[in-house]
Protein backbone atom coordinates (compact mmCIF):
# COMPACT_ATOMS: atom_id res chain seq x y z
CA UNK A 1 0.00 0.00 0.00
CA UNK A 2 1.19 3.65 -0.54
CA UNK A 3 -0.10 6.88 -0.52
CA UNK A 4 -1.13 6.85 -4.49
CA UNK A 5 -3.20 4.08 -4.21
CA UNK A 6 -4.65 5.25 -0.60
CA UNK A 7 -5.95 8.34 -2.38
CA UNK A 8 -7.55 6.22 -5.51
CA UNK A 9 -9.17 3.99 -3.16
CA UNK A 10 -10.66 6.93 -0.93
CA UNK A 11 -11.89 8.84 -4.60
CA UNK A 12 -13.29 5.90 -5.79
CA UNK A 13 -15.05 4.65 -2.78
CA UNK A 14 -16.30 8.20 -2.11
CA UNK A 15 -14.73 8.40 1.39
CA UNK A 16 -16.47 5.79 2.92
CA UNK A 17 -14.44 4.47 5.63
CA UNK A 18 -15.55 0.83 5.69
CA UNK A 19 -14.94 0.33 1.72
CA UNK A 20 -12.12 1.79 2.03
CA UNK A 21 -10.42 -0.89 4.11
CA UNK A 22 -12.21 -3.45 2.85
CA UNK A 23 -10.18 -2.09 -0.78
CA UNK A 24 -7.04 -2.15 1.46
CA UNK A 25 -7.95 -6.32 2.53
CA UNK A 26 -8.62 -7.24 -0.75
CA UNK A 27 -6.25 -5.36 -2.48
CA UNK A 28 -8.71 -4.43 -5.55
CA UNK A 29 -6.84 -2.64 -8.51
CA UNK A 30 -8.45 0.88 -9.41
CA UNK A 31 -6.92 2.95 -11.60
CA UNK A 32 -4.76 5.84 -10.12
CA UNK A 33 -6.09 9.54 -9.93
CA UNK A 34 -4.37 12.54 -9.68
CA UNK A 35 -5.64 15.06 -6.69
CA UNK A 36 -3.03 17.97 -5.25
CA UNK A 37 -4.86 18.63 -1.75
CA UNK A 38 -4.75 15.61 -0.10
CA UNK A 39 -3.12 14.38 3.03
CA UNK A 40 -2.67 10.49 3.55
CA UNK A 41 -1.93 9.07 6.99
CA UNK A 42 1.86 8.00 4.88
CA UNK A 43 2.19 11.85 5.22
CA UNK A 44 4.84 13.55 7.58
CA UNK A 45 2.25 16.56 7.94
CA UNK A 46 -0.39 14.25 8.50
CA UNK A 47 -1.80 15.32 12.15
CA UNK A 48 -0.52 12.84 14.50
CA UNK A 49 -3.36 13.83 17.26
CA UNK A 50 -5.83 11.77 14.51
CA UNK A 51 -3.26 8.55 15.43
CA UNK A 52 -5.36 8.55 18.55
CA UNK A 53 -8.56 7.79 17.03
CA UNK A 54 -10.23 4.24 16.60
CA UNK A 55 -10.47 4.81 13.42
CA UNK A 56 -8.01 7.47 12.40
CA UNK A 57 -9.59 9.08 8.99
CA UNK A 58 -6.86 7.42 5.84
CA UNK A 59 -7.13 10.56 3.18
CA UNK A 60 -7.97 13.78 4.19
CA UNK A 61 -8.68 16.16 1.47
CA UNK A 62 -7.80 20.63 2.29
CA UNK A 63 -8.46 23.97 1.34
CA UNK A 64 -6.31 26.11 2.44
CA UNK A 65 -3.51 26.80 5.27
CA UNK A 66 -2.41 23.00 6.47
CA UNK A 67 0.48 24.47 8.86
CA UNK A 68 -2.96 25.58 11.44
CA UNK A 69 -3.08 22.01 12.11
CA UNK A 70 0.15 22.72 13.58
CA UNK A 71 -0.88 25.15 16.26
CA UNK A 72 -3.14 24.81 19.48
CA UNK A 73 -6.31 24.50 19.07
CA UNK A 74 -9.65 24.86 20.62
CA UNK A 75 -13.56 23.06 19.56
CA UNK A 76 -16.52 25.37 19.77
CA UNK A 77 -19.45 23.45 19.04
CA UNK A 78 -23.33 23.62 19.64
CA UNK A 79 -26.97 23.59 18.69
CA UNK A 80 -27.61 24.39 14.63
CA UNK A 81 -31.21 26.84 16.34
CA UNK A 82 -29.00 28.48 19.52
CA UNK A 83 -30.73 30.42 21.81
CA UNK A 84 -29.12 34.22 21.85
CA UNK A 85 -27.49 33.91 24.84
CA UNK A 86 -25.92 30.88 23.16
CA UNK A 87 -25.06 32.72 20.27
CA UNK A 88 -23.15 35.81 22.44
CA UNK A 89 -21.42 33.65 24.09
CA UNK A 90 -19.79 32.00 21.39
CA UNK A 91 -18.72 34.99 19.69
CA UNK A 92 -17.48 36.59 22.89
CA UNK A 93 -15.68 33.41 23.48
CA UNK A 94 -13.94 33.19 19.85
CA UNK A 95 -12.66 36.54 20.19
CA UNK A 96 -11.36 35.64 23.45
CA UNK A 97 -9.30 32.98 22.44
CA UNK A 98 -7.62 34.75 19.37
CA UNK A 99 -3.88 33.24 20.09
CA UNK A 100 -5.70 29.90 19.23
CA UNK A 101 -7.19 27.86 16.24
CA UNK A 102 -10.82 27.92 16.88
CA UNK A 103 -11.83 24.69 15.12
CA UNK A 104 -16.01 23.57 14.55
CA UNK A 105 -17.50 21.97 11.79
CA UNK A 106 -18.95 24.83 9.40
CA UNK A 107 -22.95 24.37 10.79
CA UNK A 108 -24.98 27.01 10.34
CA UNK A 109 -25.70 27.95 14.23
CA UNK A 110 -22.97 27.63 16.92
CA UNK A 111 -20.56 26.31 14.24
CA UNK A 112 -21.03 29.18 12.20
CA UNK A 113 -20.82 31.99 14.86
CA UNK A 114 -17.56 30.46 16.10
CA UNK A 115 -15.62 30.68 12.42
CA UNK A 116 -17.29 34.16 11.98
CA UNK A 117 -15.80 35.19 15.01
CA UNK A 118 -12.36 33.35 15.14
CA UNK A 119 -9.10 35.28 14.22
CA UNK A 120 -7.66 31.82 12.83
CA UNK A 121 -10.31 28.84 12.27
CA UNK A 122 -10.52 24.81 10.59
CA UNK A 123 -14.01 24.15 9.50
CA UNK A 124 -14.61 20.29 9.46
CA UNK A 125 -17.25 19.17 6.53
CA UNK A 126 -19.49 15.55 6.67
CA UNK A 127 -19.78 16.54 2.81
CA UNK A 128 -17.01 16.39 0.01
CA UNK A 129 -14.47 18.92 -0.05
CA UNK A 130 -15.97 20.45 -3.06
CA UNK A 131 -19.75 20.59 -1.94
CA UNK A 132 -21.04 23.71 -0.06
CA UNK A 133 -23.43 22.47 2.93
CA UNK A 134 -25.15 24.16 4.05
CA UNK A 135 -25.66 26.88 1.05
CA UNK A 136 -26.42 29.17 3.60
CA UNK A 137 -22.93 29.02 4.68
CA UNK A 138 -21.43 29.56 1.14
CA UNK A 139 -19.71 32.91 1.27
CA UNK A 140 -17.89 31.79 5.22
CA UNK A 141 -17.05 28.38 3.55
CA UNK A 142 -14.98 30.13 0.59
CA UNK A 143 -13.63 32.77 3.19
CA UNK A 144 -12.31 29.92 5.33
CA UNK A 145 -11.11 28.51 2.31
CA UNK A 146 -9.39 31.49 1.04
CA UNK A 147 -8.12 32.60 4.95
CA UNK A 148 -8.33 29.38 6.86
CA UNK A 149 -8.55 25.58 6.40
CA UNK A 150 -11.25 23.67 5.82
CA UNK A 151 -10.41 19.40 5.51
CA UNK A 152 -12.89 16.69 4.70
CA UNK A 153 -12.09 12.89 4.52
CA UNK A 154 -14.99 13.20 1.54
CA UNK A 155 -13.73 13.56 -2.01
CA UNK A 156 -15.29 16.49 -4.32
CA UNK A 157 -18.50 16.13 -4.46
CA UNK A 158 -19.76 13.70 -1.87
CA UNK A 159 -23.21 14.05 -0.56
CA UNK A 160 -23.45 14.82 2.94
CA UNK A 161 -25.38 11.68 4.18
CA UNK A 162 -26.62 11.58 7.72
CA UNK A 163 -24.50 8.97 8.79
CA UNK A 164 -21.38 11.42 8.03
CA UNK A 165 -21.66 13.93 10.46
CA UNK A 166 -21.57 11.75 13.67
CA UNK A 167 -18.30 10.08 12.24
CA UNK A 168 -16.82 13.89 11.24
CA UNK A 169 -17.13 14.78 15.08
CA UNK A 170 -14.58 12.27 16.34
CA UNK A 171 -12.31 15.14 14.11
CA UNK A 172 -13.12 17.95 15.59
CA UNK A 173 -12.61 16.69 19.08
CA UNK A 174 -9.48 14.50 17.98
CA UNK A 175 -7.43 18.29 16.73
CA UNK A 176 -8.20 19.76 19.79
CA UNK A 177 -6.70 20.55 22.64
CA UNK A 178 -10.33 21.61 24.58
CA UNK A 179 -14.20 21.22 23.62
CA UNK A 180 -16.22 24.15 24.52
CA UNK A 181 -19.73 23.19 24.41
CA UNK A 182 -21.91 26.36 24.28
CA UNK A 183 -25.49 24.11 23.85
CA UNK A 184 -26.95 21.01 23.42
CA UNK A 185 -29.03 18.29 23.76
CA UNK A 186 -29.31 14.79 24.78
CA UNK A 187 -29.61 13.24 21.25
CA UNK A 188 -27.75 15.59 19.23
CA UNK A 189 -24.46 15.89 17.82
CA UNK A 190 -22.92 18.16 19.72
CA UNK A 191 -22.82 14.85 22.19
CA UNK A 192 -21.61 12.68 19.75
CA UNK A 193 -18.41 15.58 19.87
CA UNK A 194 -18.66 14.86 23.74
CA UNK A 195 -18.25 11.48 23.61
CA UNK A 196 -15.40 11.80 21.33
CA UNK A 197 -13.42 14.15 23.57
CA UNK A 198 -14.21 11.66 26.71
CA UNK A 199 -12.83 8.66 24.84
CA UNK A 200 -9.72 10.95 23.94
CA UNK A 201 -9.16 11.85 27.76
CA UNK A 202 -9.83 15.84 26.55
CA UNK A 203 -10.96 18.90 28.07
CA UNK A 204 -14.53 19.56 28.32
CA UNK A 205 -16.24 23.10 29.41
CA UNK A 206 -19.39 23.65 29.29
CA UNK A 207 -21.61 27.20 29.10
CA UNK A 208 -23.58 27.15 32.01
CA UNK A 209 -27.06 28.30 31.73
CA UNK A 210 -29.87 29.86 34.32
CA UNK A 211 -31.43 27.13 36.35
CA UNK A 212 -35.50 27.43 34.96
CA UNK A 213 -33.57 27.99 30.92
CA UNK A 214 -34.74 24.92 28.95
CA UNK A 215 -32.28 25.89 26.71
CA UNK A 216 -29.60 24.76 29.14
CA UNK A 217 -30.74 21.99 30.30
CA UNK A 218 -28.07 19.31 28.73
CA UNK A 219 -25.17 22.03 29.08
CA UNK A 220 -26.48 22.17 32.84
CA UNK A 221 -26.60 18.14 33.41
CA UNK A 222 -23.22 17.85 31.74
CA UNK A 223 -21.74 20.08 34.41
CA UNK A 224 -23.13 18.17 37.54
CA UNK A 225 -22.07 15.53 35.79
CA UNK A 226 -18.79 16.87 36.30
CA UNK A 227 -17.94 18.89 33.23
CA UNK A 228 -15.93 22.21 34.06
CA UNK A 229 -18.01 25.02 33.31
CA UNK A 230 -16.78 28.00 31.52
CA UNK A 231 -15.14 30.36 33.05
CA UNK A 232 -15.20 34.86 32.80
CA UNK A 233 -11.47 34.56 32.25
CA UNK A 234 -12.16 32.84 28.76
CA UNK A 235 -14.92 35.12 27.74
CA UNK A 236 -14.33 38.47 26.42
CA UNK A 237 -17.35 40.97 27.76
Amino acid sequence: MNREKLIAYSFYFAGEYDRIINAIEHNIEIPPVKIANALTIFDRDYPVRLLDLKYPPLVLYYKGDLSLLKRKAIAIVGSRQPCSYAVKATAALARAQSDKVIISGLAKGIDACAHENASDTIGILGCGIDYIYPRCNYELIRKIEREGLVISEYPTLSKPLASHFPFRNRLIAALADKVYIMQSAIRSGTMTTVNEALELGKEIAVLPYELFDENGRQNNTLIYEGAQPISCNEIAF
